[in-house]
């Protein structure tokens, strides 16, 4: 699997084109080869996929009992602007305006690489999202990543589950 890491700030020429940057490029699993899956993220943003990454995705997809409509909905949803991509002789992707239009990405784009996926942001949505801040992300933190079936293990990550002393043996 992917594990895409980055922020990177990248512009688009007048066909609506976008320079992939090399940092990005390197990470790519060479069996992608460079080709990719382009579709509407789960916010107001654009998923972009190797499609190595994609043919996962879709494996896992193909396992739903089409015969249950909410299963039906979330994979029409999931799958609505899916557009395979691929880098051309000078490293870019040509973008599909139906998706930029919907993501509201015009010239500029904000590119979030992370877990398998690299998100593509309107850098104005994006500022606002990460303006967006929970209140309390440390408790948002504890909630998603804390082990809650175990009380004792409150504070940092990986403390409670070992002393941070040992204990005295003299007792």
């Amino acid at each position: 699997m992917t594990n895409f890491l980055g922020e990177f700030e990248c512009r688009l020429d007048a066909k609506a084109r976008m320079a992939l940057p090399s940092a990005l490029r390197k990470q790519l699993p060479p069996e992608a080869g460079e080709r990719f899956v382009i579709n509407r993220g789960f916010e107001q943003y654009l998923a972009l996929y190797p499609f190595t990454e994609w043919q996962r995705i879709t494996a896992e997809l193909n396992r739903l009992n089409l015969f249950v409509r909410k299963n039906r909905e979330f994979v029409r949803y999931f799958h609505r602007g899916a557009t395979e991509l691929e880098l051309d002789s000078h490293g870019r992707l040509l973008l599909p305006r139906r998706l930029l239009s919907y993501a509201s990405i015009q010239d500029a784009v904000i590119l979030l690489a992370y877990a398998n996926r690299i998100e593509c942001w309107d850098p104005t949505l994006y500022e606002n999202l990460l303006s967006d801040e929970p209140a309390d992300f440390a408790r948002l933190a504890e909630e998603i990543m804390g082990n809650a079936d175990h009380p004792e293990q409150e504070g940092l990550p990986g403390f409670g589950q070992f002393p941070l002393m040992p204990p005295d043996s003299r007792h």
